[in-house]
This record gives C-alpha cells, structure tokens and sequence, in this order.
C-alpha cells in the first residue's frame, strides 16, 4: 500500500479532492451513459452502424481516459506557459470557428462540428475557443492589473477578443456563447476592471452579439424555445416533458441503475438531459450527490484562488472553474425546468467527444495552478506580488 501511496504523491500532484472528485464523475459517468444508450444503439442497428451499446461504452470510457490523461499532462505544466500557449490558441480558433460555420458538419440546423481527417473524430472549435478566451482574457488582466483603469491598453483588448469569439460562437451555438460572455464577465469582476468599463462591455459585445444571432443559424430555434419557457399557454416541449416525468418518477432514491423508462423515449437522454436520467434510476439523493460534487467542484476551485500567489493563476482558475460550474447549473436547471433549453451537456458526465477532452484539459490547469508555483516577473526574475488580486477581491 505504502508504494501506491508513494506513486500518486510523486505523479499526481496538485489538490487531491479535485483529482478525487474527477475520478468520481468519471466513474458515475461511466454508468449512466452505459444506462443511457440503448436507443442510441438500436438506431445505429437501424442505419447498418455498428455500435451496439458496449461498443458505445467502450468509445466514451476511451475519451475519458483520453481527457484523463491531457489533464495529467496539462497539470504537469507550468501554468505560466498557458498565458503565451492561450494567444496562439485564439489565433487558430478565429480560423476554425468560420470554417466550421461556413462548411462544417450540420446537426440540427446548426453548424457546430468539423471532422478530424484520418481518425475520423468529430471537433467542435467552440471548445478550443473557450479554453483560450479565458486563459487569454486572464492573462491579459493579469498583466494590466497597474492600468486596469486604462480604456486602450486595458477594455480595448479585451472588448475585440470576446466580442469576437463570442460572436463567431454564437453564429451556431448562442447558449455557448451567451455562458462564455457570463464567464468573461465575472473574470473581469474578479480582474477589478471598473464597473463602468464592464458595463461598456456589455452593451457593446450584446449589441454586436445580437446582430451576429440574428443573422446566424440559431435566431428561429432560441426565439422558439424563448417562446416556449415564457409563454405557459404553450405545450412543454417533447423532452423537457419526459425529463419531468423521469425526475418525478425517480422518487427520493430513485428506480436503480440501469432501470431508467424515460431512456428509451428522450431524444438525448445521454449528453442534453442526463441529469434527468441520473435522477429517475438514483432518485433525489443521486441528484443532490451530483449537485453536490460540482459545488465541492467550485468551493476547491476557488480555494486555489485564494492560495495563488499571483493574478494570473487566480484569474485563470476562477474563469476555468466558474465555465465549468455555470455549464453544469445551466444544464440541471434546464432540465429541472428552471430555463429555456440550451443543448448544452453536463461537463463531465455527458456523452461527447472534445467536451470530455477540453474538460480534462481545463481541470488539469487548474490543478497545475492548485499546485501553488510562483510567478515570476518577466525580466526580472522577481516574484510578481503587487499584481497579486486581494484576498476579498477574489472572494467577491
């Protein structure tokens, strides 16, 4: 036992409930989209594809060990190259975001999927694009904490990179980009950028935003489904009405793994609605146990803010922490019934292919952070503690 406990002190480093939380959601996920799959299954039997349920599970566990594995890597890294790797990043995501809106694989009227030649990989740049927009953004507020007042040198940057990104998500996936912008704001908050400049944000990037929804893919299905959550005098849409029966059925301790109904008539019980399938086989217990590993998720999140000794490893793993948190809030409040449907999956359980990849790089970043090195001042050498974020600032 002893040098088990000796291997994972010297590989895994960083903090152990968030690599002990992961390793929780990978097993839970593991089960429910087993669960969750039949219908999948039978229609690839339908179209002459093969993927029988357990070949299904074995493609989503290998992406999970895949994520798994790029967050072991990603937390190995200093977490100061992911400030000059973040640029980069942007800079190829422009690209791919208007080859993906132009000529990428459409799915339900939207245009969100391009794939990977030779292993055949479906990619969705949106990923790649949120990953770098936050490190990106908190590394530009990390090196401007002195002339977080100036408009040019300070709001311009950051108004042209989120309103871009932002606006070429929101081409074809508007819930993306509105949590993404959400994200940005609250780093900002965090970043001290004054109200006013943020207010500035707003209305700039949800003018330019709106132009680019209205001309994009997406206007008819968000105005409908808008529609649909306002207006009670609609009939609830077709699966947010079996999500209420599975979550009503699940009872407090739910019908058992694996003995899931609502499976077999949702239209994506494995990635949009999983959170509803949890609780009918697991019940309310499952459902809070869910809720609350992502609030534990969030709470050793922010503790590594705090711990930080520098703004950019706070900035970076509060915007990390809170897309991801947001994220999962959104999709179990929408199946619950508490918003509009978004088509957003749960981070970390749902079915998917770069989701998982993506996630498992934004946790490792966060644990590379967690790990509590230094940052050193460019050209110095010297630690850069006056760009250090104030303990109540980071709280806020």
């Amino acid at each position: 036992m002893e040098p088990v406990k000796t291997w994972l002190q010297r590989n895994l480093k960083g903090d152990p409930v968030l690599w002990g939380i992961v390793i929780v959601f990978s097993l839970i996920s593991m089960a429910v989209v087993y669960s969750a799959t039949g219908t999948l299954a039978y229609k690839n039997e339908l179209r002459g594809r093969a993927g029988s349920v357990e070949m299904i599970l074995f493609k989503h566990t290998s992406l999970i060990f895949v994520g798994l594995a790029l967050m072991w890597v990603a937390h190995r890294i200093d977490y100061r190259h992911y400030s000059r790797l973040s640029l980069y990043a942007l800079l190829l995501s422009v690209p791919l975001l208007l080859f993906t809106y132009l000529m990428g694989g459409s799915v339900n009227g939207a245009a969100r999927w391009m794939t990977i030649p030779v292993i055949n990989q479906t990619f969705q740049p949106s990923d790649l694009a949120k990953l770098a927009l936050i490190s990106h953004l908190a590394s530009m507020l990390s090196r401007r904490q002195q002339y977080i007042d100036n408009f040019k040198t300070t709001l311009l940057p950051v108004i042209l990179w989120v309103g871009v990104i932002c606006g070429l998500i929101v081409l074809s996936n508007a819930s993306t980009a509105l949590l993404l912008f959400f994200t940005c704001l609250l780093l900002m908050f965090i970043g001290r950028v004054p109200l006013k400049h943020m207010l500035l944000t707003i209305l700039i990037v949800m003018s330019l935003g709106g132009v680019a929804l209205t001309l994009g893919q997406r206007w008819g299905t968000v105005k409908s489904r808008i529609e649909s959550f306002t207006d009670k005098s609609k009939p609830v849409p077709f699966q947010l009405e079996h999500s209420y029966i599975a979550i009503a059925t699940g009872g407090v301790a739910g019908k058992g793994p694996g003995q899931s109904t609502e499976r077999n008539i949702m239209p994506h019980p494995y990635s949009d609605f999983i959170y509803a399938i949890i609780i009918e086989e697991y019940g309310m217990l499952g459902g809070i146990g869910v809720l609350f590993l992502y609030l534990a998720f969030l709470y050793r999140g922010l503790l590594t803010v705090m711990r930080s000794y520098g703004a950019f490893g706070g900035l970076l793993s509060a915007g990390l922490c809170f897309s991801l948190v947001l994220q999962a809030m959104v999709n179990m409040g929408v199946a619950v019934g508490l918003g509009p449907i978004t088509g957003l999956p749960l981070p970390m359980l749902s079915m998917g292919g770069t989701s998982l990849i993506f996630t498992g790089i934004s946790i490792g970043v966060i644990l590379s952070v967690s790990r509590g090195e230094r940052e050193i001042r460019p050209m110095t050498g010297e630690p850069e503690d006056e760009a250090r974020i104030p303990k109540q600032t980071a709280l806020a």
